[in-house]
């Protein structure tokens, strides 16, 4: 089966396809490479199963394998991208506030991470966001332009008030995409 994702040229699938995230100042941040699993209203479905390489850019750790199954979420719309984790994974739906994906290869989305993520824990269902600290000093640092701090700052409201309130896609929908699919 083909699809068309979102100005991508038509991928199979499960193919391949790379997310790249990096900082506002253009440094490498993280990126994984995960399958096509397809397209909804809400956006392109990308699964990375448990031992998926992890590359970071930052930190001590530089490679890590993913420890559960995870899709991924680059909304057709949107400051954000999300990874919704099987259980036993503390964090059930982990958001970054990024700028909207952008084609950058055949098969790769990029986005710039803007520090903020939006996260909703298991089991008690608690919304966290975490890094605005790290927002705030990039945003100086780096001269974020006021409606790049505006979008931001609206995604996280967004995120916050979707996954607190079980808005889909982060009540039940992300399931249909995280279960097996043959």
């Amino acid at each position: 089966m083909r699809v068309a994702v979102r100005g991508l040229a038509t991928l199979a699938r499960m193919d391949a396809v790379e997310l790249v995230l990096r900082k506002y100042d253009g440094r490498p941040h993280r990126r994984v490479t995960g399958h096509l699993l397809g397209t909804d209203k809400f956006g392109t479905w990308i699964g990375t199963p448990r031992g998926t390489l992890v590359t970071y850019s930052y930190g001590w750790r530089r490679r890590e394998r993913t420890r559960e199954d995870s899709v991924r979420l680059i909304p057709a719309t949107g400051w954000w991208m999300a990874m919704f984790s099987a259980a036993p994974a503390r964090a059930e739906i982990y958001c970054d506030v990024t700028t909207p994906a952008e084609q950058t290869g055949p098969a790769q989305f990029t986005v710039i991470d803007l520090d903020i993520d939006v996260l909703r824990m298991r089991p008690d269902g608690r919304v966290l966001i975490d890094d605005e600290d790290e927002f705030t000093h990039n945003r100086t640092r780096f001269a974020y332009p006021p409606d790049v701090v505006e979008q931001a700052l609206a995604a996280t409201a967004e995120l916050s008030s979707g996954l607190a309130t079980n808005t889909e896609p982060f009540a039940t929908h992300y399931q249909t995409w995280l279960s097996p699919k043959t």
